[in-house]
């Protein structure tokens, strides 16, 4: 691939901001714990959390199970304990917390992952925030492999699980024009039975479930389903689409989902490079 995006993906396995080592290496272990995945290596190994840091691992517990379910009362403390560092933790939590979705994914799809490097050179200079929100995200968002209906549906799939207010709310420009419609994506949440739905989004969106909530269990039966309907380069386009669609767990996770409409959809594109357009 020449997209440079397994470049970014090693960024943040090696970043390793100074100060922050034994923060970056308890959301690893918990969240794969959580998982049950391989944790992404860590400068700092903190195997269990200590009684300073028991706030930070029960967030990053809930976020990893569900942070629909992250309740005021939890992140209250983890503001309380962490101050204006929260928001960087939290970043922290959706690296630790997907990553290794990310890589069992494309292993078990039978796709490359060399992206975590065995002998990580560990580098506190870099910016979790800037390579994940400036870099990797719209590098995502410019693959164009896959067609722009079932990219949205996907992303649909997403926002309902996580219940991102925001994302629920939005409607993708591109994918309306492709044929996109409301009665198609009401079936999302019944999609087995759906007659509107292709068998190819059935596979993907089964797919995506499996990351979202069985990371470390995808089926065989579900893995098969994407070789069968989706070109390698599709199946790896459609995994990192499901990372970068949940990227809104970070806003969730902080309350700070709000949809930008009070009634019905909002309509936005994604341009060339990547960025979301409102009208």
């Amino acid at each position: 691939m020449d997209d440079d995006l397994d470049a970014e993906l090693t960024k943040l396995v090696v970043q390793s901001p100074a100060g922050q080592q034994r923060l970056v290496g308890l959301v690893r272990a918990t969240c794969a714990d959580t998982l049950s995945l391989t944790a992404l290596p860590s400068e700092t190994v903190v195997p269990s959390p200590e009684s300073d840091t028991k706030v930070v691992a029960d967030f990053a517990e809930q976020f990893s199970v569900d942070v629909s379910a992250v309740s005021d009362r939890q992140r209250e403390s983890l503001t309380a304990a962490l101050g204006a560092a929260s928001f960087g933790a939290v970043i922290q939590m959706f690296v630790a917390d997907f990553l290794p979705r990310v890589r069992n994914g494309l292993e078990v799809l039978g796709l490359p992952v060399g992206w975590v490097p065995n002998s990580p050179v560990w580098d506190s200079g870099i910016d979790a925030a800037d390579v994940l929100f400036n870099r990797l995200l719209p590098g995502v968002a410019r693959l164009r492999s896959l067609d722009p209906v079932t990219s949205e549906v996907v992303r649909l799939r997403g926002a309902a699980q996580h219940n991102c207010r925001l994302c629920k709310s939005l409607r993708e420009g591109h994918a309306l024009d492709a044929g996109g419609t409301e009665s198609l994506y009401e079936d999302i949440e019944h999609y087995e039975s759906s007659e509107l739905l292709s068998e190819a989004q059935k596979a993907a969106l089964r797919y995506t479930d499996a990351l979202i909530w069985s990371p470390a269990r995808i089926e065989p039966a579900v893995a098969a389903g994407v070789r069968e309907h989706f070109s390698l380069e599709q199946a790896r386009e459609l995994t990192l689409d499901v990372m970068r669609n949940a990227s809104n767990k970070i806003a969730v996770a902080l309350k700070a989902d709000a949809a930008r409409v009070e009634d019905g959809t909002e309509r936005y594109l994604i341009d060339a490079d990547g960025q979301t357009q409102f009208a």
